[in-house]
């Protein structure tokens, strides 16, 4: 067992963007970059020329449904030479009230890392505590560090570096949110929050990018928060997890944080637009705004395959 729990201090977990240090983070933008241009031309299933991950198999648990999260994952994993499982809860014997310690321990045993996209962050912690395997964070309610690792790797492409650079979010305080926060302070660029005030960022969260000496700054004005904006960013209303008998409220609540183009024009004129979709067209975001030119939302769609394959490499290194 001791030589287990040994193995087990190595194992190189991808669960939040807080957890990681700059340098890591930077490494990992750069290796999805490069990935991706070496892919330019080739067919989706082609394999990559150096099959980093040949004879890994990767296992991909959902709770919840997914589109993004799913595809990238597994064609990824396949180009880097691997193969993927794909399970969801019900699939399971959590299903059967088989612990997530137990399932952990067993997952240990037959594949090489884990990717789950469950909502109780808690139970991700929990997996990770009792795997001898990379486990990915895939979403949970509170944090989503893959897509916004895309979400970095999307802006440098389109604007340059990153850092320095002035970002704003208008909408709820929900877990993309808490990765874009962790991303602020260690990228290195300004965060600008809009959200209601029921609606808030929750106390730990500015406590954390505080003490982290992040740029971030959280009002209720999502014009103030845009103004001179390099990227504007918005996301769903009601997300998985939450209340949907609460969804008249929070509509209510979240009208005036609607990103349209007056609020766009606030930002600087060659700012871009971001959502992680999938979009609820008319609510968080107008029809003008998320197909006008300034919107980059499907290169962050795409950007999800390679930064994510950028993270199994590194996982699994």
């Amino acid at each position: 067992m001791g030589g287990r729990k040994g193995i087990a201090e190595m194992v190189r977990h991808f669960l939040d963007l807080a957890d990681l240090d700059p340098d890591t983070l930077r490494g990992l933008i750069a290796e999805g970059r490069e990935r991706k241009a070496r892919r330019q031309g080739l067919p989706h299933g082609a394999v990559d020329a150096d099959a980093p991950l040949e004879g890994r198999v990767l296992a991909l648990i959902f709770d919840k449904h997914s589109t993004r999260t799913r595809i990238s994952f597994d064609v990824g994993m396949r180009q880097l030479g691997g193969t993927t499982l794909t399970m969801s809860g019900s699939d399971m014997q959590l299903a059967r009230e088989e612990t997530i310690a137990d399932t952990a321990r067993v997952l240990s045993r037959y594949v090489d890392a884990v990717m789950i996209r469950i909502i109780d962050h808690a139970l991700l912690a929990e997996m990770a505590d009792n795997s001898t395997i990379p486990v990915i964070n895939g979403l949970t309610k509170l944090s989503h560090p893959c897509q916004v690792m895309a979400d970095v790797m999307t802006f440098e492409e389109q604007r340059g570096p990153i850092k320095g650079a002035t970002v704003a979010w208008s909408g709820d305080s929900n877990n993309v949110l808490t990765s874009w926060v962790h991303a602020a302070a260690r990228f290195g660029f300004a965060l600008r929050v809009a959200s209601p005030p029921e609606l808030s960022a929750r106390p730990e969260l500015r406590e954390w990018v505080k003490a982290e000496g992040g740029d971030v700054r959280f009002t209720t004005d999502a014009e103030a928060a845009v103004e001179g904006a390099d990227c504007v960013v918005s996301d769903a209303w009601v997300s998985m997890g939450d209340d949907d008998a609460a969804r008249p409220k929070r509509h209510n609540l979240l009208a005036p944080y609607q990103v349209n183009a007056p609020l766009m024009a606030r930002a600087s004129k060659d700012a871009i637009f971001m959502h992680c979709l999938p979009a609820h067209r008319g609510e968080e975001v107008t029809d003008a705004v998320i197909d006008g030119p300034q919107s980059v939302v499907f290169d962050e769609a795409e950007n999800r395959l390679h930064a994510q394959k950028a993270i199994l490499k590194w996982c699994l290194s």
